[in-house]
């Protein structure tokens, strides 16, 4: 075998191997069952989240779900960065992970990278609420539909977070206050 081709052989290899490790959701956590893609769509606002950078600074943000004719979920987020003292806009695109769970998306904003979006909790008669989880345990967020949500539940569902093993300690409680001028 040609050494170039040897190359190429262990970097596919290598490749289908990383791929194959990377799991969409974390270990030991479950997605809800029977999520209604149709009721999920439409504006949530975040309630708390733990910072990425992406995210830093932001304010009141929010994020709608549009199912499109394809299938896919177009994604729009929305903050207002406070250390530009404007809004943040950007718009990215969701796909099933997988054909069991509905509740288990990829998300993309950049390209053709993907990140996982699970909802490992959700009010399923109203919803209201959500808590949802990224592909691994630094990645948290508590999202409801209105920007006044209740601190009783909003508690509930960290201390649910916390039994599942995230560092709760790491929550941002995001200011919601109406439109910012």
């Amino acid at each position: 075998m040609k050494l170039t081709n040897l190359k190429n052989h262990l970097f596919l290899s290598l490749t289908a191997i990383v791929i194959a490790s990377c799991s969409p959701i974390p270990k030991g956590i479950e997605a809800v069952d029977n999520m209604d893609l149709n009721r999920y769509t439409g504006t949530w606002h975040e309630i708390a989240r733990m910072n990425s950078r992406f995210e830093k600074n932001l304010v009141n943000v929010t994020a709608t779900y549009t199912l499109q004719d394809d299938g896919m979920i177009e994604v729009k987020n929305r903050g207002f960065d406070t250390t530009k003292n404007a809004w943040s806009d950007i718009t990215g695109k969701a796909k099933l992970a997988n054909d069991e769970k509905n509740s288990m998306l990829k998300v993309s904003f950049f390209g053709p990278f993907y990140a996982g979006y699970n909802v490992i909790s959700l009010d399923k008669e109203d919803y209201s609420y959500a808590l949802v989880c990224g592909s691994d345990k630094d990645y948290l967020w508590i999202l409801a539909r209105d920007p006044k949500f209740s601190s009783e539940t909003t508690n509930q569902l960290i201390a649910k977070a916390k039994s599942l093993g995230f560092d709760t300690d790491k929550l941002v409680m995001v200011p919601q206050e109406g439109d910012v001028e």
